[in-house]
């Protein structure tokens, strides 16, 4: 079950976090790995751990927030049956004091982003008779989340996005789904604990656990494993839906 044999796979995001671990799990799993990521070094090791470890994949450097540069290298990769949007940037900050840039920047990434592997991908999906799309988004899409404004709303324009998608190429056989984390450990967490909690990491990475009501974060394999499964043929009658995975943030926490 949940092989991905002959197909091929773009992760945006794929050189680290949540997209690394999508990478390597959809490699076991049998799929031509693309790695699509602004960060050359990262995607280039996490193809070297794919390769070392049997698989199969390339790297790409990709800036989602350029669609010409999306639309030529997804015409080069050619075939793509499966497009996975992990690649994303956060932000801290209520209404008030967002700045302009910053909101432009993260909806650059987070949205726009999102909107132009979509609009490169489709069109390859369709000659090739379908395919697959798994959007990343958030408890943000979901509930309120304390100085997020910014980063909230382009989780909740992904969760639209996916809706939309998901209704206008169903006869295309294009299925498109998406997730919404709560917090996961990832190399962001500990690069964001470093720089703004200096000498209380620790302390800091426990109260952010345990805002989980199961007590602590998810592991980046617990995400790609939901991921696999929604973009696997096991998942043939899903699309248009929002898979929370977060430890009962959104249920239990309200």
């Amino acid at each position: 079950m949940f092989q991905l044999t002959n197909k091929t796979a773009v992760i945006t995001g794929g050189g680290s976090g949540i997209g690394k671990a999508v990478c390597l799990l959809f490699a076991k799993a049998g799929a031509e790995v693309v790695v699509a990521d602004v960060n050359e070094d990262a995607a280039t090791q996490t193809v070297a751990e794919i390769i070392s470890a049997g698989g199969r994949a390339e790297k790409v450097f990709l800036n989602v927030s350029n669609q010409p540069e999306v639309v030529s290298c997804f015409k080069s990769i050619g075939k793509i049956d499966i497009l996975v949007n992990s690649a994303g940037i956060s932000h801290i900050g209520r209404a008030d004091n967002t700045s302009s840039d910053d909101f432009d920047r993260v909806y650059n990434v987070n949205v726009k982003g999102v909107y132009n592997t979509i609009y490169a991908a489709v069109p390859l999906m369709k000659e090739n008779g379908g395919g697959v799309i798994l959007n990343l988004a958030s408890i943000a899409s979901s509930v309120g989340l304390n100085d997020r404004f910014a980063y909230s709303m382009s989780k909740g324009a992904v969760l639209a996005m996916t809706l939309s998608v998901a209704k206008d190429y169903i006869k295309d056989n294009i299925r498109c789904n998406c997730i919404s984390p709560a917090r996961v450990h990832t190399p962001f967490v500990d690069g964001f604990l470093a720089k703004n909690y200096p000498g209380k990491e620790k302390e800091m990475f426990e109260a952010l656990s345990h805002t989980q009501p199961i007590g602590r974060m998810a592991k980046p394999d617990e995400i790609a494993a939901l991921i696999l499964y929604l973009c696997s043929d096991e998942a043939s009658f899903i699309t248009g839906t929002d898979y929370p995975i977060d430890g009962g943030f959104i249920k239990l926490n309200n």
